[in-house]
């Protein structure tokens, strides 16, 4: 499947890790990088003419940026998640995004660091999970990349849980009816992904891992069956 995607980012114009997150994302779904258009959402909201024009909708992490921050910039956001969900556009998303896609539908998203997660986390698939035509084929449990302080504690209610850790029970979800997939950890990302991600946001080993990087990083590990998801997604759009 050719598809041209867009990619809805919330970074600051001078942040490396902007031109990073396409060359993950493209790396991961086996594409040229001129195949991913990209807004970012701190700017501008994407018209429905952007949201129309890809076939399929891609969102990851925010950096410095957290789905309970306030702005006329978070509320044109959340406006752009509905309408996803109102078109049904094949959307996935991942960290923020699952975040975002969830507040916006009506979903409850709190910052508690003990809910925090930074490490490659064990990932259990539900009932749902293991029965859903993307994840139930996935070896159940599998590692997976997460680093994140905001949680969703609460799920919209059109929402079918498929995941969960042992810490944070809403780990991936999808929508009842919809192509619409979201995921709290990262399967675009690659351990050295992570590695560059982490050296950019050492804020993120402070807060949340309580050490310095080498010590973080040495609970990271490779996530292959973490990293066929999205491709495991856009192999079911394409029947």
């Amino acid at each position: 499947m050719k598809a041209h995607y867009l990619l809805l980012q919330v970074r600051d114009d001078g942040d490396p890790m902007r031109a990073h997150e396409v060359r993950s994302f493209a790396r991961n779904l086996r594409c040229p990088v001129s195949r991913i258009r990209c807004c970012n959402l701190l700017s501008r909201r994407p018209s429905t003419g952007d949201l129309q024009s890809a076939d399929v909708v891609l969102m990851g992490g925010s950096g410095d940026y957290s789905v309970l921050d306030s702005g006329r910039w978070m509320e044109q956001a959340l406006e752009a998640m509905r309408e996803l969900h109102e078109m049904s556009k094949p959307t996935f998303a991942s960290c923020w995004g699952f975040q975002a896609m969830a507040k916006a539908l009506g979903g409850v998203v709190v910052r508690d660091p003990g809910l925090s997660e930074i490490s490659s986390v064990s990932i259990d698939l539900t009932a749902e999970g293991r029965a859903d035509q993307i994840f139930g084929g996935i070896e159940s449990p599998f590692r997976a990349h997460a680093a994140h302080e905001d949680t969703v504690t609460e799920l919209p209610s059109d929402a079918v849980l498929l995941a969960s850790s042992a810490l944070v029970e809403n780990q991936a979800f999808r929508f009842a009816g919809k192509p619409i997939y979201c995921t709290q950890f990262h399967p675009e990302l690659s351990r050295n992904d992570i590695a560059i991600r982490l050296k950019s946001y050492p804020k993120y080993v402070e807060q949340i891992g309580g050490g310095s990087l080498d010590q973080c990083m040495s609970t990271w590990v490779e996530t292959p069956i973490a990293a066929t998801i999205i491709r495991r997604f856009l192999a079911h759009l394409a029947k």
